[in-house]
């Protein structure tokens, strides 16, 4: 079967549906309509969708937060050996026409200074908060409020995945969100998502509105 795709196959009537326009055909032609092979081809690289557009995300977070975690489930990885991150690590994942580019940066203390070397043409900012980690919340939502007041991420989706659910002490997103005064933010779109980096919960769910929320700036 896969023969008559080859270059030089004769003549070979096809039957399309007509919402599907064959080129050069007269008018007067019954329906429904008959092109050749190549020319039913032609119409397919027509019709078929635009290149997967790339979008670039900054994954960022405090030290311990899950973020490697977090990429290494997003690109169906093992997650089983996690080192941290002592620079950057990127990662490209397909995801509803959208070839995501991930760069996930280091958490720690020393290397926070550099995040704003990676905020150019970012798209859509996530950040990862440790929900379990209570003593760290104060920190993590200076941070936050910090990357918000950035003017090169002005305007920027921010998702915010509550991360390791799977704990027992984890705070829940709503508690985190009121902590945090995500209410407040009025400059851009946002959304907090409870999930857990390892056992995948939760993701999928996050990087769907990553995607709505890309296509909603596109119009």
């Amino acid at each position: 079967m896969n023969k008559m795709l080859e270059f030089g196959t004769p003549y070979f009537p096809i039957l399309i549906p007509e919402s599907v326009k064959c080129g050069n055909l007269p008018s007067a032609v019954a329906k429904p309509r008959i092109c050749s092979l190549q020319g039913l081809l032609s119409i397919l690289r027509k019709l078929k969708s635009t290149p997967d557009q790339e979008v670039r995300i900054l994954l960022l977070g405090l030290d311990n937060g899950g973020k490697t975690t977090l990429l290494k489930q997003l690109a169906s990885e093992d997650i089983s050996h996690i080192t941290p991150t002592q620079g950057f690590n990127i990662k490209s994942v397909q995801s509803q026409g959208f070839k995501l580019n991930v760069w996930d940066i280091g958490g720690q203390r020393k290397i926070r200074p550099y995040w704003r070397n990676y905020f150019e043409n970012t798209d859509v900012l996530i950040y990862v908060i440790d929900s379990a980690d209570r003593k760290r919340f104060e920190e993590t939502g200076q941070e936050l409020a910090e990357l918000l007041d950035e003017e090169k991420l002005s305007g920027v989706p921010v998702l915010i995945f509550a991360n390791k659910q799977d704990l027992l002490t984890a705070a829940p997103a709503s508690e985190i969100a009121e902590g945090l005064n995500l209410h407040t933010i009025r400059d851009r779109m946002w959304q907090i998502q409870s999930c857990s980096a390892l056992t995948g919960e939760g993701i999928q769910e996050g990087m769907n509105w990553v995607c709505k929320s890309v296509n909603s700036k596109k119009k």
